[in-house]
């Protein structure tokens, strides 16, 4: 999203709640200012930072609209809308995503039912209740409750393990199109959030006419939303994919614009704002000569000043004296400032993971044997698998998981396939950590195991205190390894436990036990932040896929990204020890 396009979506945003609060005329004069602003050439920001008579020159921003924008430019809020948020906190987006529900409706709905976002809304139909406000009746409140599914579902971010495959086939299919010299994700996705709103591409040619033909007779999109001479949209996969294509010499510019996130853009074009230096989607600039700049065409608004670079992103950062900052840390947590003292981490990179603690077989709920899955993980070059099948317990099938007995029957075929595989194969278990933070599996077995993985799998509903202290409870435990996704979440199907990371953080630090990042990208649980704590506190992660199948094993680059995100180097990461390193770890 262009700076023109979010300054467009505010005030957008601001109309929507002047309407829903019974504001008359504002509503209209603030969303033909929206609009303006989105299709507006020069770029916004830029605008404003020369005064508010830029902005006023726009076609119907006025002088109120135009202060609105050069605070948030210089702040990044808007103070009035923020106290229009505050005295009706109310979802308006999602609210009025349902068919037949207007901003008015919303501030009917808010100030009679107390309705705020989409479930209180389902709910209230549902009851009746809606019917019974003034001007509204049974078939609006049915209507209503007939849109809601599709609101809710529209309203839904994609999981990234969802969305990356589609731009990964968006990139391939694009880098063999002869017009295109250089193409990459952007946005959210680039940044391996764990969840996305569109998939946005940029691609670099001197010739986007093409490009854009190209884009939209790509035979696995299903059906084309939009195409101009510079920028499409088609939907692939039930997925929005937006492209934008831009010259050669301005890719590095764009890419570094694009792919966000908008907090760490604020935070950069102030670190460029204090060199007397100009960042934007068209590269970097030096205008400490441009004191008093005269009018100039929107094509020389946009470039003005001695360009630095632009072809390349690295050309952005060095030119204010930073080291090139990874997408994926790109969040304004300490980033930049990192760049310029030369202290960015070292990323883990995916070549240096050496294999997989937490899988599954048919022993449990898995699909193949343990031999299968052992010489599939020798085959990737992995130096150490384990097999971790499932523990009875709360939260488990009982059919699936595996008793005492079970455990140490299995025993024995592990030492047998042992002699067949080319890996050094570890026998384990995923143990379930009960409501209490106890275990389901007997102590004497765990003490037998070479690693036991730990996790939650029911009663996640748990406030922060007793989930924080049921994890620990469970790290404290001397048999316990590594603690399996710890949260429980499944990423847009449940939040899983609120969890104090800090704390969990310092807790396994300090009693030697691992806590898992699991790659299934339904899960990617611990998340960037938790790993950002682990990392802090001096503890360590491991990276597992909890596979069920060789397949999965590929889903291992989610959670090398998510590590990224949160920072870890591949010292904190105990699946990039070598094997005689990790069992001294697990045994201790």
């Amino acid at each position: 999203m262009s700076y023109n396009d979010e300054i467009a979506r505010l005030l957008s945003e601001f109309a929507d709640r002047l309407e829903a609060d019974g504001v008359e005329y504002k509503p209209n004069a603030y969303r033909r200012a929206a609009e303006n602003i989105a299709d507006h050439p020069e770029p916004i920001d830029q605008l404003a930072m020369t005064g508010q008579e830029a902005v006023e020159k726009i076609d119907r921003v006025g002088d109120a609209i135009a202060s609105k924008v050069v605070e948030y430019v210089e702040t990044g809020r808007i103070e009035e809308l923020d106290e229009l948020r505050e005295s009706m906190p109310v979802d308006i987006e999602a609210l009025t995503s349902v068919e037949g529900v207007g901003p008015k409706t919303v501030g009917s709905l808010y100030t009679e039912l107390g309705i705020t976002d989409l479930d209180e809304l389902e709910a209230a139909a549902e009851a009746g209740e809606i019917r019974e406000i003034k001007g509204f009746g049974a078939k609006t409140e049915q209507n209503i409750l007939d849109n809601i599914p599709f609101a809710r579902q529209s309203q839904q971010r994609e999981r990234l393990g969802d969305a990356r495959p589609v731009a990964d086939r968006v990139l391939e299919f694009l880098e063999a199109v002869e017009a295109v010299e250089r193409v990459e994700v952007a946005g959210s996705i680039r940044r391996w959030k764990d969840t996305i709103g569109d998939v946005d591409v940029l691609a670099a040619s001197a010739d986007s006419e093409a490009v854009v033909a190209a884009f939209t007779d790509w035979d696995e999109a299903d059906d084309v939303i939009e195409a101009g001479s510079h920028k499409s949209s088609l939907r692939a996969d039930d997925m929005r994919v937006d492209l934008r294509v831009v010259v050669p010499r301005e890719f590095g510019a764009a890419l570094q614009y694009f792919t966000g996130s908008k907090d760490h853009n604020v935070r950069l074009r102030n670190v460029a704002i204090d060199q007397e230096r100009k960042l934007n989607e068209y590269g970097v600039f030096d205008v400490s000569g441009l004191d008093d700049p005269e009018e100039s065409t929107a094509e020389d608004a946009r470039r003005e000043g001695v360009r630095l670079g632009g072809a390349a992103e690295e050309e952005m950062y060095d030119a204010l004296g930073l080291d090139w900052i990874p997408p994926e840390l790109r969040e304004d947590t300490g980033e930049i400032q990192a760049a310029a003292d030369g202290e960015l981490p070292a990323l883990l990179e995916a070549s240096a993971i050496r294999g997989d603690l937490h899988t599954h077989t048919e022993w449990s709920d898995g699909r193949y044997s343990v031999q299968e899955m052992a010489e599939a993980a020798a085959d990737r070059g992995y130096g150490f698998h384990a097999v971790t099948d499932h523990a009875t317990g709360a939260g488990i099938i009982e059919s699936i998981g595996l008793t005492d007995a079970d455990l140490r029957e299995q025993a024995d075929e592990i030492a047998a396939v042992r002699d067949e595989v080319d890996i050094d194969l570890l026998h384990g278990v995923e143990t379930n950590i009960e409501a209490d933070g106890s275990l389901s599996t007997a102590d004497d077995v765990l003490a037998d195991l070479d690693v036991v993985v730990a996790s939650p799998h029911s009663a996640l509903d748990q406030d922060t205190e007793t989930a924080t202290e049921r994890l620990c409870t469970a790290i404290e435990h001397p048999a316990v390894d590594i603690i399996g996704h710890p949260t429980g979440r499944m990423i847009n199907n449940r939040e899983g436990l609120p969890v104090d990371f800090a704390a969990v953080a310092e807790c396994a630090a300090e009693h030697g036990t691992a806590l898992e990042i699991n790659a299934n990208p339904m899960r990617l649980d611990l998340h960037g932040e938790a790993v950002r704590a682990v990392v802090e506190a001096g503890g360590t992660i491991a990276i597992n896929t909890d596979a069920h199948g060789p397949g999965a094993f590929d889903n291992v680059r989610y959670g090398v990204q998510t590590a990224r995100r949160g920072w870890a180097e591949a010292e904190n990461v105990i699946n990039t020890w070598d094997s005689d390193r990790l069992r001294s770890f697990i045994s201790s």
